[in-house]
């Protein structure tokens, strides 16, 4: 049985300074759910992961970082004559990150119902889901749905983290309806503090809700009672990642029957490691580091 079940779109990154001014930048692949799966992974748990690349280096690139990670990757999809999405991430001292996304017709954003495998998503311990991969267009949604409703059929524990990216939304207003849908649909809700508006229907005490909030740490809503944890003190390289390392810590207690407490404990604990690192993934800790 899978543990984690998880699809999106898997992309290349280009991280350097100031674009028009540097001569190096450093190459990677990335995505939450990439991320999240990998992670998992490195922690012993059985992920698998659905998603399209195109038939490219990128893509190649991709494929060889999960199954050198040991996820499952029976379900990924090479698409002839598309492209791999990328993003180029630029640093610039005393300023946030700029992100350019040049993902519009890639192959990632090709994912359609009829790839999600509705046996194996029931056959899975839980399904994990982003508002990113929702928001990459009509096909990408119904996929997503699709896949929240196998597992709502076969009563399989459903996760969703938010992950609004304004720039992939025609509006406000259509990503709360959609992000508000999802989250209704879940049992485990990860968002963070300014994403608690976007989500307001499913903010009740039916589900274990997650936040992230920011340099304060992180707090969980579980059994109507609240539980707070405190962020590592770190230096950060690079926030990118953090969020998905995060879940993935969390989820990965919660596989392990650990308590609520103990749960935000790991989930800080993988979120740190991201940030420490120049790639979203490549620093997160396996099974034996964790001790």
């Amino acid at each position: 049985m899978t543990d984690v079940y998880t699809l999106g779109e898997p992309l290349g990154v280009v991280s350097s300074g100031r674009v028009r001014h540097e001569s190096e930048a450093r190459l990677d692949v990335c995505g939450p759910e990439f991320t999240l799966a990998i992670a998992l992974a490195r922690l012993g748990h059985r992920s698998a992961y659905l998603g399209k690349v195109g038939d490219d280096e990128l893509g190649a690139r991709v494929l060889t970082a999960l199954k050198g990670e040991g996820v499952d990757v029976e379900d990924m999809r090479v698409s002839g004559g598309l492209r791999t999405g990328l993003v180029l991430r630029e640093t610039r001292v005393g300023r946030a990150q700029r992100v350019t996304q040049y993902r519009a017709g890639s192959a990632g954003s090709r994912l359609t119902p009829g790839n999600v495998p509705i046996d194996r998503i029931a056959a899975s311990k839980m399904l994990h889901v982003t508002g990113i991969t929702a928001g990459l267009g009509r096909d990408a949604l119904d996929a997503v749905r699709t896949a929240v409703s196998a597992a709502k059929n076969a009563g399989v524990m459903i996760s969703f983290s938010v992950e609004y990216v304004p720039e992939l939304w025609p509006s406000v207003r259509e990503a709360e309806e959609v992000l508000g849908e999802l989250a209704c649909d879940s049992h485990l809700l990860f968002l963070r503090q300014d994403e608690l508006d976007l989500v307001k229907p499913a903010l009740t005490t039916e589900r274990e809700v997650v936040v992230d909030r920011g340099a304060k740490g992180a707090s969980v809503r579980a059994d109507r009672m609240r539980y707070d944890v405190q962020g590592w003190q770190v230096p950060i390289v690079d926030t990118s990642g953090a969020g998905e390392a995060f879940a993935a810590g969390y989820i990965s207690a919660a596989l392990d029957g650990l308590i609520p407490q103990e749960r935000l404990h790991r989930g800080a604990l993988l979120s740190a490691a991201a940030v420490t690192s120049v790639s979203d993934w490549q620093g997160l800790p396996t099974r034996y580091e964790l001790s």
